[in-house]
């Protein structure tokens, strides 16, 4: 078992600050882009808005950084639920840093390679530890 449920929340921190990267990531590639291709940033005001006008890893990054606050969030509150409940053993913790080491992967794979097939496999495989996060913490708390 992990020294404390706050070990256990390493995990959480860690995609914590790779969102925060892919933030920087973001904007590092995006304002000098939008500025080559001279779009006012109060024209593009709206998602998706000159989009075609910026290059795919430009527009890949971003995206990466928006999928960081859509599945995540379920791994964020699974991980809260499970460390407030007493659920945060040794392969609860193994399963989060896989979960964790997927996503990061995954972000390498949505921004520097154009094969979605080799993304959605990343995905589904981080979507499966996900599932499996859960379905031990159902079964942990109804027996």
């Amino acid at each position: 078992m992990p020294n404390s449920n706050v070990d256990f929340l390493y995990p959480v921190l860690a995609l914590i600050v790779w969102t925060l990267i892919l933030w920087l990531w973001m904007n590092a590639t995006r304002i000098p882009a939008m500025q080559k291709a001279q779009i006012n940033p109060d024209d593009a005001r709206h998602p998706g808005t000159y989009s075609d006008r910026l290059p795919a890893n430009v527009r890949s990054v971003a995206d990466n950084y928006n999928h960081l606050h859509e599945q995540p969030t379920i791994f964020y509150a699974l991980m809260f639920f499970t460390a407030m409940t007493g659920g945060g053993d040794n392969f609860a913790a193994l399963l989060a840093w896989i979960y964790v080491g997927l996503r990061v992967l995954h972000s390498f794979v949505q921004i520097l390679s154009p094969k979605v097939i080799q993304r959605f496999l990343v995905y589904l495989l981080a979507s499966l530890t996900l599932f499996v996060m859960a379905g031990r913490e159902v079964v942990r708390i109804l027996l």
